[in-house]
């Protein structure tokens, strides 16, 4: 019996219950059956078994010796974060990057490896052979998450993922085959999301977005505190989010969407075809800082490519909070007045401010929202999609 299998199944009453606990706890009994609407009765008889199970643990109130409690039903209740962990796998084009986090997400080691191969197979074997050596300091691995860029379906078949040049790949099968660990397959920006919602900037909001931006356009809407789930989802919408029709050109002909001025490949691409020279997207950051005049005029138009975008988020979506992460995020230190400008322009001057919190995240952060997924299906049984 793997270590995941231990605590399910759980009913919709124990899931319910372990999640609060895992994301908010510890949580008196008191706190808990208020956020759940739970009778005392009700609610001992949900945790019983959790606690059985070795999932939830009672932990002293915070600032209370333990001869001054009052017995036990006044111990809060808490997660063992150490008891189990998870691997969690971002796929890049030319990377992977894994990382072991605890049952709360707390990353507690690094581990990547080039790919030098897409072949589907080749890949299988690399993800393999990283998790046996994660294995070896960190044998109590109850299950494997895996973030792709692309369509996954299932959450174990990638149906098509441009970056890898995959289609119809059964990306869980082959890792399970060779792990023995179960394994979850999701959108990268998907499974990213799921992360910041439990564990992260999202925590706590009804209405939330996560736009990111990289090597393409990443987007993700919370509402009722869970993620809507779309049939586009990383099928380069973003080509067709249309910001200024008069823009630039990609290398494919798209004109003026958010692709096109926004993510690193094309910023590169645009300067490149201006100067004749190829420059790093950091490089070009700090050309554009400096004042040189192709790379600041591109970052320019960047910068008010984001700012309506976040402006037409807030403005039809009404989110509490965005998010706004990827490995781009550096255009916020050198066009943040030009977004900051653009946004109140295509807000209402009445609006309220919008709350957009800017998290320069690596690769590292998406292998832990692949972990995060792992979390939520391999344990707690949430299989909602």
């Amino acid at each position: 019996m793997t270590a995941g299998a231990s605590w399910l199944p759980l009913s919709a009453g124990e899931r319910s219950v372990a999640i609060e606990v895992l994301v908010h706890g510890p949580l008196s009994r008191t706190e808990l059956a208020r956020r759940l609407d739970l009778s005392p009765g009700s609610l001992t008889r949900l945790t019983k078994p959790l606690i059985e199970s070795g999932l939830l643990i009672e932990v002293p109130e915070a600032g209370s010796p333990a001869e001054a409690r009052q017995g036990r039903p006044s111990q809060p209740l808490d997660v063992v974060a150490e008891s189990r962990s998870f691997l969690g796998f971002k796929i890049t084009e030319d990377m992977v990057y894994g990382v072991v986090t605890t049952l709360r997400s707390d990353i507690v080691a690094r581990h990547d490896r080039p790919l030098t191969t897409h072949d589907p197979d080749r890949v299988a074997d690399l993800l393999a052979e990283m998790t046996a050596e994660l294995t070896r300091e960190h044998p109590r691995l109850a299950g494997i998450g895996i973030g792709v860029g692309g369509l996954v379906r299932d959450r174990s078949v990638v149906g098509e993922s441009p970056f890898l040049n995959w289609r119809e790949v059964p990306l869980a099968a082959l890792v399970e085959e060779r792990t023995g660990l179960p394994v979850i397959v999701e959108n990268d920006v998907a499974a990213l999301v799921e992360a910041e919602t439990w564990f992260g900037a999202g925590r706590g909001y009804d209405r939330f977005v996560v736009l990111t931006i990289g090597a393409g356009i990443g987007y993700g809407l919370v509402l009722g505190g869970k993620r809507v789930p779309y049939a586009e989802e990383d099928r380069g919408f973003g080509r067709h989010w249309i910001i200024n029709p008069n823009g630039p050109l990609t290398p494919e002909g798209e004109r003026g969407s958010a692709v096109s001025l926004l993510t690193i490949p094309n910023i590169r691409y645009q300067v490149r075809a201006a100067t004749g020279r190829d420059h790093t997207y950091e490089e070009i950051l700090t050309l554009a800082a400096a004042g040189e005049p192709m790379p600041a005029r591109v970052i320019d138009e960047a910068g008010r490519a984001l700012g309506v975008l976040i402006a037409q988020i807030a403005n039809f979506v009404l989110p509490q909070k965005i998010l706004l992460a990827g490995e781009g995020v550096g255009l916020i230190e050198v066009a943040g007045k030009v977004v900051d400008d653009t946004l109140r322009t295509h807000r209402h001057p009445l609006a309220a401010p919008v709350d957009l919190e800017t998290k320069v995240s690596d690769f590292h952060d998406w292998a832990r929202g692949a972990a995060v997924l792992a979390i939520q299906v391999l344990v707690l049984g949430t299989v909602e999609a």
